[in-house]
């Protein structure tokens, strides 16, 4: 093999290498950028989440309200109706008589809308709790890590995605003592 035979095949394995390093910084850069927009979209899917759920339960929370305002309507009408405008001594008689039912359901509706609300919420939490440990963890390996790092990473601030904890929780595990709940 001639010199220069030898020198263009070591040159183009430095080119090879050089290129293979090149697309691995790529490859690098480029899962990084993808972890944190990750990590920015479930951090908004969130907050979307608790919006959501939050505007569930305060609308459905007024159905009662609604419930009760046209019962005590209805009744009203139904007794000045039969009874006149002085209305009735006898007015426990006549609910008695018509044997009117408050419709319990709509609290097990409610209580539906939470259940599934928190439950929803909480799925959407424990992603953004396992990619911000997938990112964490691949910002701290050897060699991919001090890549990264070096390459600017991360660019967001891995503390603002916060994990939304009740009071109740965050009094307990600063405190290390968990009282039970509490339902009224």
């Amino acid at each position: 093999m001639s010199k220069t035979a030898i020198i263009g095949t070591v040159a183009g394995l430095f080119v090879l290498l050089g290129v293979i390093i090149i697309f691995s910084i790529m490859g690098l850069y480029n899962g990084a950028v993808t972890s944190e927009k990750g990590l920015t979209a479930q951090y908004e899917q969130n907050q979307n989440n608790l919006s959501q759920f939050s505007n569930k339960v305060a609308e459905a929370a007024q159905v009662p309200a609604m419930y009760r305002d046209d019962f005590s309507k209805v009744v009203t009408d139904a007794m000045q109706g039969r009874y006149g405008a002085d209305g009735s001594k006898a007015t426990f008689q006549w609910i008695k008589e018509q044997q009117i039912q408050f419709d319990s359901s709509l609290y097990g509706k409610i209580q539906n809308i939470i259940e599934a609300g928190r439950d929803s919420f909480e799925t959407n939490q424990k992603l953004l709790i396992d990619k911000k440990r997938q990112y964490e963890t691949r910002l701290d390996t050897i060699p991919g890590g001090m890549v990264i790092r070096a390459l600017g990473f991360p660019k967001i601030d891995l503390d603002e995605l916060k994990i939304v904890k009740s009071g109740y929780s965050n009094k307990a595990f600063d405190s290390g003592q968990e009282d039970g709940i509490k339902l009224r």
